[in-house]
């Protein structure tokens, strides 16, 4: 008799976003979530191709495969830039590969529906991989479980009428749902989703191994932190227009901006036009083990994040997460999605997204009151580690996969 404890189910997940290589600049939060779940069962991830990445590999204990869509030097469509739909604005020359990017997926998920079994598919965002799993199982003749999950852009992005009804289509034909905040649920649910097939599972952080306070490094009195992609909706420009008004009391301020994105070079015009270009330093796309120290040392974390005219907004906000992880006091833009994380002076502030005069009051707050700053860091840390950690977040993720695989 064989040793069934030997033979885990096998899961293939579907995303947009992955890392390149081992400690990429890339996000790396579907990595995190897929090698955890290794444990229980046997994942294979299947991504785009980018420049520089392996075709095939094992990372972590993950059968990885990147599909090709173009010619190779050119497949930057789904690379860190503030997402496809970033990437679209930015350079609507990316529009013509688009179709060549769907076609790539789809033919990749259709071999391998066809040629292995698969006793469960996770599409991380609704479009195009949700779209693109259940197309390719329909014209594969496939009938395999499949658990979508939203993680904001998606969903509060591409309003169509057409694309509105597609995205309720991709639910229907999902197993389960999964978002990434409170805030998603409503919507979701709003759309007609019966709120029983929905669950609020959002990304985790490692808080335990990484994103921990460090006693030995100084934390500094006079530097703000902002991480985050350099994209309309994380608010950035509201900050840069709320520092004339610290610098006026504090002219010694710094302003680190670990990031980067299609709206660098016009926030580097904008830092410049505000005469503030030998007080703030870009230090462009930051290595996620990196991130720590930067977190550890700062003042102040600041995520001004704004909606954005499209109605495009914030799913979750990992970033404001690793900061409180590290006993960083945290300042925040007043979101549906924020309110899950940031309770206003318990454990940070949160002001009226967009208002850089409100924003300058708080940052003034914080900087001159630090008995204060280290209540909220205090409180922050202990809020994130009991909701928020890996270990937490993946063992919700692994009893959906054994409720939906039965």
């Amino acid at each position: 008799m064989k040793d069934s404890s030997t033979h885990r189910p096998r899961v293939l997940v579907l995303t947009s976003t992955f890392p390149r290589w081992e400690n990429d600049t890339e996000p790396a939060f579907i990595f995190e979530l897929s090698r955890r779940l290794t444990v229980s069962f046997d994942v294979t991830v299947l991504s785009p191709r980018t420049p520089g990445s392996k075709r095939k590999e094992n990372m972590a204990g993950l059968r990885v495969i990147r599909f090709p869509y173009f010619f190779s030097q050119w497949e930057k469509l789904a690379m860190h830039g503030g997402g496809i739909l970033n990437q679209l604005k930015t350079n609507p020359a990316y529009y013509l590969m688009v179709p060549f990017f769907l076609l790539g997926q789809l033919l990749a998920i259709i071999r391998l529906v066809r040629n292995e079994h698969f006793d469960l598919i996770h599409a991380h965002w609704l479009i195009p991989q949700g779209f693109i799993a259940a197309l390719g199982m329909w014209i594969a003749g496939k009938n395999v479980p499949l658990l979508c999950t939203s993680h904001g852009g998606d969903l509060f992005a591409l309003k169509g009428k057409g694309l509105q009804r597609l995205k309720r289509r991709i639910m229907d034909k999902s197993a389960a749902l999964t978002v990434v905040s409170k805030a998603m649920k409503k919507t979701v649910v709003d759309m007609g989703v019966a709120p029983d097939k929905v669950e609020v599972i959002p990304m985790g952080v490692d808080l335990k191994g990484l994103f921990t306070p460090d006693p030995g490094v100084q934390r500094k009195t006079d530097e703000l932190l902002f991480v985050g992609r350099l994209v309309e909706v994380k608010g950035l420009q509201i900050l840069l227009d709320a520092m004339p008004k610290v610098l006026a009391k504090h002219p010694g301020i710094r302003l680190v901006v670990a990031g980067a994105g299609p709206l660098e070079s016009e926030l580097r015009a904008s830092a410049a036009k505000l005469n503030m270009t030998d007080c703030v330093d870009f230090l462009g796309m930051v290595p996620q083990l990196k991130l720590p120290s930067l977190y550890q040392q700062a003042t102040l974390a600041v995520f001004p994040f704004i909606v954005t005219k499209s109605g495009v907004q914030e799913g979750f906000g990992l970033v404001v997460v690793e900061a409180m992880g590290c006993c960083c006091p945290v300042i925040a833009g007043d979101l549906p999605a924020i309110q899950d994380t940031v309770v206003h002076e318990e454990n940070g502030l949160i002001f009226p997204s967009g208002n850089a005069q409100v924003l300058a009051d708080s940052i003034l707050k914080l900087l001159d009151d630090p008995e204060f700053r280290a209540r909220l860091a205090g409180e922050g840390r202990k809020s994130v580690v009991q909701n928020f950690d890996w270990e937490i977040i993946a063992g919700k993720y692994s009893h959906i996969y054994q409720e939906l695989i039965g």
